[in-house]
């Protein structure tokens, strides 16, 4: 691939950049990098062998032949200026991974939303298919134990990250494309320029392969016509190629729907994750798995047992009849589908989110207020910065106020410091509460699990209303 051997990984600590050096390590190469903090991610790379330091200062670079950054790494960063007055070879981190990429047979998925549960049932599916595929997925998953996976064989799967452009440097055999939306604004500016990307990594596909889009998104649709590449829609709609019909929404048992491919029925899926957004997005890996010649039948039987990637729809059942639901949503658009998917659930809906970015915060503020009107219950929380600057007059309040601006009547902003105390003040049992963003959110549900569960079984009387027992109704 290349003549350089030692890699240094400038924020090893990420998620996307964990996976990367773990498979960099694994085909040979000395593998070292360094994060802010230390981690389990941190923790499980340097159990592995890889050298890691904690904190970024210019001699963490020292015998480094290449440096691969993430797009959160700033220009001014001490080992990145350390590494241009070395003249070493710098890449971002997609073009590390089309460096990787360059040899093999690589299926990438792309999308604002729901890539990550894409991908990660493309791998599942090439890996009980015993392909033996190298992965990459933003996320850990039950079936890895963690995000990546070292493959012997010549197929690569992989989530293809949009956030600044780079993606379009990939040259997939199959390239999925989930759908485009207003997101990455502090890179792309316009939509026009968020759109002509996607358009740009579609066209890159190569052209004994396949460009799978979804049929549910104008603008992939639009882009691709005329397209000299393969295109293949899936979807719900009729235009698409590979259609979901006859979709039974089945509460927290997932869903079940039918698969009719080019006009022909296939069969009965059953679908363990919840949501028709997750239907779609099976959609398109049902139809990778068929290019690349799995049977019907096994895909029915590998996708009964998915059970989706970490802080997506991750469940908790108390005893106390509440369900606690981890997940990464930090889009309006992604908030409104992970919380529709409970709408009908017959629960009432407590969300508390933590804004990501103080950019996406202030360009989406409108959408994030129209995104909660499912909710019974809004907590909004300070903004996780994935550090960025703060920008002066923008903060959670403003998704809080913007949110019963459009008719919220039940919309708080609390500090992350008190959210559990207000949690035990006002859940109830039979009460689904979401816990939604895309940082550090993640570390509280077990926490809040905990402190709802001492709560309601230190006196019956807590547990239910109407004075009922726990031998009652809990």
């Amino acid at each position: 691939m290349t003549n350089e051997k030692t890699v240094h990984f400038i924020g090893i600590g990420g998620i996307g950049m964990s996976g990367l050096a773990e498979v960099f390590h694994c085909y040979g190469y000395s593998a070292q990098g360094s994060d802010l903090r230390k981690s389990k991610v941190t923790d499980r790379l340097e159990k592995m062998g890889l050298a890691i330091k904690i904190g970024h200062r210019p001699e963490n670079i020292d015998g480094a032949d290449l440096v691969v950054y993430s797009s959160c790494i700033t220009e001014k960063n001490p080992e990145l200026e350390a590494a241009r007055k070395k003249n070493l070879t710098i890449l971002k981190r997609m073009e590390a991974l089309a460096m990787l990429m360059r040899d093999k047979k690589a299926i990438a998925v792309s999308g604002a939303h729901g890539k990550t549960t894409t991908t990660s049932l493309v791998s599942l599916l090439l890996i009980e298919e015993g392909l033996d595929p190298t992965v990459f997925i933003g996320a850990d998953v039950y079936f890895l134990g963690g995000n990546a996976k070292c493959g012997q064989s010549d197929i690569m799967v992989t989530e293809a990250d949009e956030s600044d452009g780079t993606f379009i440097l990939l040259n997939p055999l199959y390239s999925i494309s989930t759908n485009i939306d207003r997101e990455h604004m502090n890179y792309y500016g316009t939509m026009e320029n968020v759109i002509k990307a996607y358009r740009t990594f579609i066209e890159s596909t190569k052209d004994e392969g396949c460009a799978f889009i979804c049929a549910e998104d104008e603008n992939l649709k639009n882009i691709t016509k005329g397209s000299k590449k393969r295109i293949i829609k899936y979807g719900i709609s009729d235009d698409a190629d590979i259609r979901a019909e006859d979709i039974a929404l089945l509460g927290l048992d997932g869903s079940e729907f039918n698969v009719r491919y080019k006009g022909a029925k296939l069969g009965r899926i059953k679908l363990s994750i919840l949501g028709q957004h997750n239907v779609i997005n099976s959609l398109g890996a049902i139809g990778v798995a068929m290019e690349l010649g799995m049977r019907f039948d096994k895909i029915q039987n590998v996708i009964r047992e998915f059970r989706g990637a970490d802080r997506r729809f991750r469940i908790t059942h108390l005893d106390s009849d509440i369900i606690i639901i981890d997940d990464y949503a930090h889009h309006p658009t992604e908030i409104r589908a992970t919380l529709k998917a409970m709408e009908n659930s017959g629960r009432r809906i407590v969300a508390v989110f933590q804004p990501h970015r103080f950019t996406r915060t202030r360009d989406l503020k409108d959408q994030f207020g129209k995104c909660f009107d499912i909710a019974d219950h809004l907590v909004v929380t300070d903004i996780y910065s994935a550090d960025e600057k703060p920008i002066e007059g923008v903060s959670g309040r403003d998704i809080c106020e913007s949110a019963k601006n459009y008719g919220h009547k039940d919309a708080h902003f609390i500090s992350k410091g008190d959210i559990i105390k207000h949690l035990i003040d006002i859940v109830k049992p039979g009460d689904a509460v979401f816990l939604l963003g895309a940082g550090d959110i993640g570390e509280m549900p077990s926490k809040i699990a905990e402190s709802l569960e001492r709560y309601f079984s230190s006196d019956p009387r807590h547990c239910c209303s109407g004075g009922e027992s726990r031998e009652g109704r809990c």
